[in-house]
């Protein structure tokens, strides 16, 4: 009688570990999708990098005040200043922040104006829809012109980035 007493007993605990193993399983995936789907509301939008076309690209020289005391990077060469204009062409429906513009520029010889480098500035705000902008560039004054812009585009963010 007392080893059936013992069995039973034993049965009734290994029956009882079973079953609160199993709710505690239960309850652990029932957490973690709790916790999944509610960081989907909690989380911010993400903030892509984005890509804007740039068009009508063409350049000017830089009104006297814009112009005046230029050097060159790293040198006290002296540099022509220019305006790179041309607009932006933004299809996203969302306002892209932080905008690198990106570019090669030749001069009339097709030697490189800015030497390795193809960001040649930023834009702040670019709206949806199609809109002016401009940039200033300084070029070595003893580059010839004219110059040729080929391969400008933008690229952003749909969120900020730096806070101005």
């Amino acid at each position: 009688m007392l080893l059936t007493d013992v069995r039973d007993r034993l049965d009734n605990n290994r029956n009882n570990y079973k079953f609160f193993m199993i709710i505690r399983v239960i309850v652990s995936i029932c957490l973690a999708c709790f916790l999944s789907l509610g960081s989907l509301l909690v989380s911010p939008s993400a903030i892509a990098l984005t890509e804007i076309p740039l068009i009508d690209i063409s350049y000017k020289e830089c009104p006297p005040e814009l112009a005046e005391g230029g050097v060159g990077s790293g040198s006290s060469d002296p540099v022509s200043c220019f305006l790179v204009t041309g607009k932006t062409k933004n299809t996203t429906g969302k306002t892209v922040y932080d905008a690198d513009v990106f570019g090669w520029i030749y001069d009339a010889n097709n030697e490189p104006a800015m030497q390795n480098r193809n960001r040649v500035g930023s834009i702040a705000e670019i709206e949806p829809g199609i809109h002016d902008f401009e940039v200033r560039i300084s070029v070595p004054a003893n580059q010839p012109t004219p110059l040729k812009l080929e391969k400008f585009k933008a690229s952003g963010f749909t969120g900020k980035v730096r806070k101005y």
